[in-house]
């Protein structure tokens, strides 16, 4: 698949998923023997750790279509960003998602500061630039965009593998909203 059929073909799943009708493709025991030689996921999912957010569910995938990278607030760090770099450079992902979604916890525990301790206190540090770069006055849900947004463009400062495979067009880092109530993806510019 090129890139654009990918891209289709997760809104095709996130589609089926909104109505209920997920096919449940690629699940089962062949699937399973299939992929013991070696994984070729299509698809990247930086996403929030947020136990409501299931990517697999999301965009009706099945096993070995996505590699999911989970953290709060899902922040492009040296360990997800390595994890990353792995699937582009070993297993031929084309297609990166950063899935920020509605009523994000360590969003709103950011805007909230205070100290949390040291180590959420690092973690909630790399969403601090997307509050400041928000509209004054902006809600949560629209900081969520903007830090999935500063994601993507971490991820391409930050690594020199994944600059490289976007600016020779092999690889395409998309922002995303996941709505919990409807279960739809919206994709951001």
């Amino acid at each position: 698949m090129n890139i654009q059929e990918i891209v289709s073909r997760l809104e095709e799943g996130n589609s089926r998923f909104v109505a209920d009708k997920l096919d449940g493709k690629f699940q089962d025991s062949s699937r399973r023997d299939e992929l013991v030689k070696g994984q070729q996921p299509h698809t990247i999912v930086l996403s929030c750790a947020d136990s409501r957010v299931v990517p697999e569910l999301t965009f009706d995938a099945g096993l070995g279509e996505l590699f999911v990278v989970r953290v709060a607030g899902n922040v492009a760090n040296t360990s997800s960003i390595a994890s990353i770099e792995y699937a582009v450079a070993h297993c031929g992902s084309q297609v990166i998602v950063v899935l920020g979604h509605q009523s994000c916890g360590a969003v709103t525990a950011a805007v909230a500061g205070g100290d949390n301790g040291p180590n959420l206190n690092h973690l909630l540090g790399h969403i601090n630039p997307a509050i400041k770069a928000a509209p004054e006055g902006a809600l949560v849900n629209d900081i969520v965009k903007v830090n999935a947004c500063m994601s993507v463009e971490d991820l391409q400062s930050k690594s020199v593998i994944l600059k490289e495979a976007v600016d020779a067009g092999k690889i395409k880092i998309i922002p995303a909203y996941y709505n919990l109530d409807s279960g739809k993806v919206d994709l951001l510019s």
